[in-house]
């Protein structure tokens, strides 16, 4: 399954990443994207939008992506899943992972404190 997903991101969300890596300092589209995806996953809310077109030409391999904690990553995917009453099937995984990716994109772009990695790291223990 991990090998199989690629993470794909809209064209807005290739442009929030853009604004987030001037202004956290952070260069890697996986680093961003983690902490987008985490931010997410920790809300307890079902994210709102639920159709989402991948039309920008940002592709990360889910071994780029996750890195080293792609069994967590994935653990956590299949447990919002199971927490949102879905099957945690691959198609479930893969569409769980990409509106979670792209509302947690839109926290970050959000926040008008986030100016550094400092402000990142803040937010995580709010």
């Amino acid at each position: 399954m991990q090998s199989e997903i690629t993470v794909r991101l809209s064209q807005a969300a290739k442009d929030q990443l853009s604004w987030l890596k001037r202004h956290t300092g952070l260069t890697q589209w996986n680093e961003l994207c983690r902490w987008a995806l985490a931010l997410s996953l920790r809300d307890p809310s079902t994210p709102l939008v639920r159709e989402i077109t991948t039309d920008s030409n940002v592709e990360i391999s889910w071994k780029t992506f996750a890195g080293a904690y792609g069994d967590i990553y994935l653990s956590l995917l299949k447990q919002r899943c199971v927490a949102d009453g879905d099957e945690p099937t691959d198609a479930a995984v893969a569409k769980t992972l990409l509106v979670h990716l792209h509302r947690g994109i839109g926290f970050l772009v959000g926040r008008q404190d986030l100016r550094s990695i400092q402000a990142l790291l803040a937010i995580t223990v709010e």
